[in-house]
């Protein structure tokens, strides 16, 4: 008999799970009850991301999906409850890490376009909210998007209104040798972080605030074939929140951070099958 095809889940299972075992150990410590291991709780967290769904709702389906038990090697499902505390105690360095690797999975040609957007903190209704007059907090998330292959290279996320220009050089400074050309919008035009590019070898192409007719002849200037492909950034923005929800579930700032990564994570091994 045939078998089967793999299913678009399936494989991304199996990639998900690759990445966890190059990124961390089996088990947190020696002293680990050696039920599950860290790489098994890493690709749940991310499959609960990519369904846009529950613990409880999670774990339910997998019940009636024999593959995906048999490719992470689950004889026994965890509790809602274990999922979660799993989520609490594992660090952002490492999701960090396994965004940089998922980076690798796809070919990125190093022109970069750097833009923010916002996530919603609590999931309303539009006509609740309207109705109640009630307003919905947001995260503002700014991402560092390879415009070749739509990939998340980098995250920052804050729960304040900080300016472009004062989140945009952390994010230089982490992606130094990724970055060749930075793509940015005028919210970016702050001469430090062209400084700061060139000295780290990027190329800045981002439009001045026309505040003078030199500006405007400074913006005419610019390659607009290449600060075209900045247009790259919104379509990531809109595929994350079309795909895997525009709220984040977390109740706490910290784990909200957390759920955001692991969605740009997510997004890149989609990418890649």
């Amino acid at each position: 008999m045939q078998a089967l095809p793999k299913s678009q889940l399936l494989r991304f299972v199996e990639q998900a799970y690759h990445l966890a075992r190059r990124a961390v150990a089996r088990y947190s410590s020696k002293f680990s009850k050696r039920r599950y291991t860290l790489h098994k709780h890493i690709v749940l967290l991310r499959l609960k991301v990519r369904k846009n769904t529950t613990y409880r709702t999670l774990l339910d389906e997998l019940i009636e999906m024999p593959r995906i038990r048999s490719a992470l090697g689950l004889e026994e499902l965890p509790s809602p409850s274990t999922l979660c505390k799993a989520f609490n105690w594992l660090d952002m360095a490492v999701w960090r890490v396994l965004l940089n690797l998922s980076v690798t999975l796809l070919p990125t040609n190093g022109v970069v376009g750097i833009d923010a957007s916002g996530f919603d903190r609590s999931h309303a209704s539009k006509h609740y909210t309207k109705r109640t007059k009630l307003t919905i907090q947001q995260l503002k998330v700014t991402l560092l998007v390879d415009t070749r292959a739509n990939a998340v290279l980098d995250v920052h996320v804050t729960t304040t209104r900080k300016h472009d220009s004062k989140i945009a050089p952390s994010l230089i400074k982490r992606n130094t040798g990724e970055v060749a050309v930075l793509l940015g919008d005028k919210g970016y035009d702050d001469q430090k972080i062209r400084a700061l590019a060139r000295e780290t070898g990027v190329r800045p192409l981002i439009k001045h605030r026309e505040f003078s007719s030199l500006h405007k002849a400074w913006n005419a200037r610019l390659d607009a074939d290449l600060y075209g492909q900045r247009s790259q950034n919104e379509t990531v923005n809109s595929r994350l929140k079309r795909k895997y929800g525009a709220f984040v579930r977390s109740r706490h700032w910290w784990k909200q951070f957390r759920e955001l990564v692991v969605c740009c994570l997510t997004h890149n091994i989609d990418k890649a099958l």
